[in-house]
């Protein structure tokens, strides 16, 4: 079997060489002393430099760090609960106001349409009238027309028949006694 570079006293066993090796010792101490010496070395030097502080420290930095963002984290959302918060009553006021604004246009149109219903009513009313007085001037016109035309034809008969049952004697009787009539009546 050939050598790895393992344990020697395994090694050595293991080939049969008989009896196992020593294990390598300087000042008196094994491998194993050694690296516990240097583990407490290492740690002196640390605890000597104040490592651990430094470490503590640094992690304090480090939670600090931390907690202000925590903060600003805690802020910012509160913040933004306060806009979330306002944009909901600005939107609850803006839906308030537009129903206000509908209930307001309805009435209004409810206003128009009774001005509109009574200014048509007021109108019909108006031109009705007019009719009545157009056709009341036009019976009164064809009234006195028809007075006209009866007037002038009784004139005409009455000359035609004047003209027919009166001679000229009779006719002078007439004037003269129509003379004397307006002589006495002054």
């Amino acid at each position: 079997m050939p050598h790895t570079g393992g344990d020697a006293v395994t090694t050595a066993a293991a080939e049969g060489h008989g009896a196992p090796h020593a294990e390598p010792k300087a000042l008196g101490m094994d491998a194993t002393a050694w690296v516990a010496l240097a583990m407490i070395l290492v740690i002196a030097i640390m605890l000597w430099k104040k490592v651990p502080a430094a470490i503590g420290k640094a992690l304090d930095r480090k939670i600090e760090g931390i907690r202000q963002q925590l903060d600003e984290a805690a802020q910012l959302r509160a913040e933004a609960e306060t806009l979330r918060n306002e944009y909901q009553a600005k939107a609850a006021s803006a839906e308030a106001e537009a129903a206000a604004m509908v209930e307001r246009a309805r009435h209004e149109a409810d206003a128009i349409v009774r001005q509109a219903q009574a200014d048509s009513d007021a109108l019909i009313e108006r031109r009705a009238r007019m009719a009545e007085d157009k056709i009341a001037a036009a019976e009164r016109h064809a009234v006195d027309e028809i007075r006209a035309k009866a007037a002038a034809a009784a004139a005409a008969a009455a000359e035609r028949l004047i003209r027919a049952e009166m001679d000229p004697a009779t006719d002078r009787a007439v004037v003269d006694r129509t003379i004397a009539g307006l002589g006495t009546t002054h």
